[in-house]
């Protein structure tokens, strides 16, 4: 009995010491987990040098020191850090409920925002919330919660998806409905469209049925042709993006200047911080147009460089979907991959002058505080995932491969 109970002991030691040996062993440098944390990192970090170098000229016009931009950019920095780490190591699915109040609380901060006296208008724009030196822009935390909210909602039904177009849309056009005509209050139509594109991808990943997809597109489409070219000055992105140099040195000027930028780059670029542009001929080129200094300074190499990092990240966010452990951990993972890839899309885009301008900043790359912070608590969420799907056993010994899509 002695020996049989020996034995027992043995066999249960020395599985403890195989699941601790896999768990240690599986963040390795090729781990998935490690990449996405190191491709993230690689773009935060050229960030930050294209943020010093690109805001340099404007900061020191303005306050008397190169340092300002990159300062406060270095300070939101920290922040997103600190909550890339905690929600890379804590399991993601104890954030399932999160996504419900995250939606709530950016509804009330949305709102908040429109109302006269309480919300920061900066340009005929009024999408930031001020508190103290900093300024919140909840549209940013409105990617997230969407992502998580219809993550959760979708993995919780499955046949019915596929029953009628009430199944398969609901709760997303509400949903889409309402985060729609708080953005568009501001107005940024560019978020909304994200917003949209994202919804619209989450329920065809979920299972959606094309016939019910394709529709809704579709009207989604006309409605944002519809409002860009209901405002003059959004109507004027529009046909500058068409012709962008029939009017060089007005409606066409950003977009000029940009493609200025980018050719002037040639194979290595003009050297880091030596761009001619970012001498008041790019406006807001530490922001949206950031892409266009990074390109002069460091030339058709740099770019090849940050497009692919990007492509690298969008091929690891669909790698961790495909191996998620579970449906929500797949929704989730497949929405933020959505959501960066997209963006970066459509701000480079409108720097090469391949897209209309939309006013998006470049995930991870241009300056501002909250896309920064909400962006990188992003991936750490994707970060989990990728840990999660990729290691055999937990500590606790539990199977995530063999049982995935419980």
């Amino acid at each position: 009995m002695a020996s049989h109970s020996s034995a027992v002991a043995r066999r249960s030691a020395s599985r403890s010491k195989t699941r601790e040996a896999g768990v240690a062993g599986t963040l390795r440098p090729g781990h998935p987990a490690v990449l996405v944390a190191a491709t993230t990192g690689a773009l935060v970090l050229i960030g930050l040098l294209m943020i010093l170098s690109a805001s340099s000229v404007e900061s020191f016009a303005t306050y008397g020191t190169s340092f300002v931009y990159f300062k406060k950019q270095l300070i939101w920095a920290g922040a997103g850090i600190l909550g890339f780490v905690v929600f890379a190591f804590v399991d993601y699915r104890r954030w399932r409920n999160l996504g419900y109040l995250a939606f709530a609380v950016t509804l009330i901060l949305l709102l908040a925002v429109i109302i006269p006296g309480v919300g920061v208008t900066v340009g005929g724009s009024a999408r930031w919330l001020a508190f103290g030196p900093l300024q919140f822009q909840p549209s940013e935390l409105a990617k997230l919660a969407l992502i998580l909210f219809l993550a959760d909602v979708f993995s919780r039904k499955r046949e019915e998806l596929f029953d009628t177009f009430a199944h398969t849309m609901m709760p997303l056009i509400p949903a889409l409905g309402i985060l729609g005509l708080f953005i568009m209050k501001q107005p940024d139509l560019g978020t909304a469209m994200i917003l949209g594109l994202i919804g619209i991808g989450m329920v065809f990943i979920a299972g959606g049925p094309v016939r019910y997809i394709a529709p809704t597109l579709a009207v989604g489409g006309l409605l944002a042709t519809a409002l860009a070219l209901a405002e003059p000055y959004r109507r004027a992105r529009v046909l500058t993006f068409l012709h962008p140099f029939r009017d060089p040195f007005n409606t066409g000027m950003q977009t000029v200047q940009s493609l200025i930028a980018v050719g002037s780059g040639g194979w290595f670029g003009v050297g880091l911080g030596a761009s001619r542009q970012k001498w008041s001929r790019i406006p807001n080129a530490h922001t949206d147009f950031i892409f266009a200094i990074f390109a002069e300074e460091t030339g058709l190499f740099g770019s090849v460089l940050m497009i692919g990092l990007f492509a690298f990240l969008a091929y690891l966010g669909v790698r961790t979907a495909h191996k998620a452990p579970d449906r929500y951990g797949l929704l989730v993972a497949s929405g933020i991959t959505m959501w960066l890839a997209l963006q970066a899309v459509i701000n480079i885009g409108a720097v090469t002058a391949s897209l209309p301008i939309t006013g998006v900043p470049l995930p991870l790359v241009s300056f501002g505080g909250t896309s920064l912070l909400i962006s990188l608590i992003a991936m750490g969420i994707l970060t989990n995932i990728a840990y999660q799907g990729a290691t055999p056993t937990t500590s606790r010994g539990t199977p995530t491969r063999s049982k995935r899509r419980r």
